[in-house]
């Protein structure tokens, strides 16, 4: 019987992929951009983060939100701007609607580095917000431009086929961006009785012993995979990153 339990578990857990419909085929290739530049670093203070829970279906969202939240304070950020899609946790202007995420990101910054981090639901065409809204590729890169410019920015998109926001307009020089899959591939951990992603597990668990972002997104592409293979999931979700020859360095705050 407890095998048969044990069993059960597992088809759950693996069940539990990210995406609620089926996307277009497409692939994006994973390799950084190779650059032999000295580390850079932004002092805490001088970045601006905002960090957005995009579906209440499951509390795995939202803990990742939260738990990002308290390791960039730890390290001294304290511009954080939080939205989430359940309304029973934040004001109506923290909601994450398509309207407010790309406001937030959006916001002028004054400021030395810029961090994006997004969990939620995804599928071939965009990323899903509150009210079953897609922000799409271009919606993000529009509000990435007018909010960061040129300044180092990185973005963590923690989704199904959250590889299609690799676009080649995305690919800029100061820009460091991380995704949970490839944008053909579905992520998994999302289901209602999951605290984490497993995408969102594995930065959390990475994130302390990494020093710059390269490092954190090769830790948590391998912590990916081992947890991948522990469960046996059916088809790997091949996690992404592009980093941009300005930002090779870029050290966490």
């Amino acid at each position: 019987m407890r095998v048969r339990l044990a069993a059960l578990a597992l088809m759950l857990s693996v069940a539990a992929a990210c995406a609620p419909d089926t996307p277009p085929s497409a692939t994006t290739p994973g390799a950084p951009v190779a650059a032999n530049m000295p580390a850079s670093a932004v002092p805490a203070g001088r970045w601006r983060a905002v960090l957005v829970a995009g579906d209440d279906g499951s509390p795995a969202f939202d803990n990742g939100v939260q738990s990002l939240r308290q390791k960039l304070r730890t390290r001294g950020v304290t511009d954080i701007d939080i939205l989430s899609a359940d309304a029973a946790q934040v004001t109506p202007d923290h909601v994450a609607s398509g309207a407010n995420v790309v406001s937030a990101i959006g916001a002028r910054s004054d400021e030395g580095a810029c961090l994006v981090f997004i969990t939620s639901h995804g599928t071939g065409r965009g990323i899903y917000l509150a009210g079953h809204r897609l922000l799409t590729p271009a919606a993000l890169e529009q509000a990435l431009v007018r909010g960061c410019g040129s300044l180092p920015t990185v973005v963590v998109l923690s989704a199904c086929h959250s590889g299609v926001f690799l676009t080649p307009v995305a690919r800029r020089p100061n820009r460091v961006i991380m995704t949970a899959a490839a944008a053909d591939r579905t992520s998994f951990g999302c289901g209602a009785g999951d605290r984490y992603t497993y995408y969102d597990q594995c930065l959390l668990r990475q994130f302390d012993g990494a020093a710059t972002w390269r490092d954190l997104a090769v830790a948590t592409r391998s912590c990916v995979e081992t947890l991948e293979r522990r469960t046996g999931v059916p088809q790997s979700s091949e996690p992404q990153t592009f980093i941009g020859a300005e930002v090779s360095g870029l050290r966490l705050p």
